[in-house]
């Protein structure tokens, strides 16, 4: 017996919700009812008087099940509008890590210099340690925690995705 894996596409997801109790926890909610996973989840006050709020949300899916979520998601009472930037058209994402190294000697200065490469921040250092800022795309960030890796990650903190369609309309 052959199992086939479907095709899974990533998909970045922007939500504009009305800012109450408890709407994260149905998003959530919604989202482990049916097994979907949430790679990456960002909550944000976007209006002055705190009435609404972006949530950003990546997660992964064949095309019909990414179909499914955005109905379901656009059901819910407390959202306004659900926008899929990732077919929308072009659409800026970034994210922002802060990733802590140990090292010295050779290692510590291969750090600085692979740092400089990815332009990344030193925002915090001591004589055995550098902590660094970087934003970019998720697969910067991957690429760089990678090289950090082979010389002596200590821990990673990660914002998780957020993103804007291009252009001057509102998304």
């Amino acid at each position: 017996m052959h199992i086939q894996e479907e095709y899974s596409e990533r998909h970045v997801l922007s939500l504009m919700v009305t800012n109450e109790a408890g709407i994260l926890a149905r998003i959530a909610g919604l989202f482990t009812a049916r097994g979907y996973n949430i790679d990456s989840l960002t909550v944000a006050d976007i209006t002055p008087d705190h009435a609404i709020s972006r949530i950003t949300i990546v997660t992964n899916g064949p095309p019909k099940v990414i179909d499914q979520i955005i109905a379901q998601l656009d059901r819910l009472v407390p959202v306004h509008k659900v926008t899929d930037l990732t077919a929308n058209g072009p659409f800026v994402e970034r994210e922002l890590a802060l990733v802590k190294v140990s090292g010295t000697g050779e290692d510590r200065i291969e750090a600085l210099r692979l740092a400089d490469v990815f332009r990344a921040k030193v925002v915090d250092t001591t004589i055995e340690s550098f902590i660094f800022e970087i934003t970019g795309t998720t697969d910067k960030i991957d690429n760089f925690v990678a090289l950090m890796r082979q010389i002596g990650l200590v821990e990673v903190g990660r914002t998780g995705v957020v993103g804007l369609i291009r252009g001057k309309e509102p998304n």
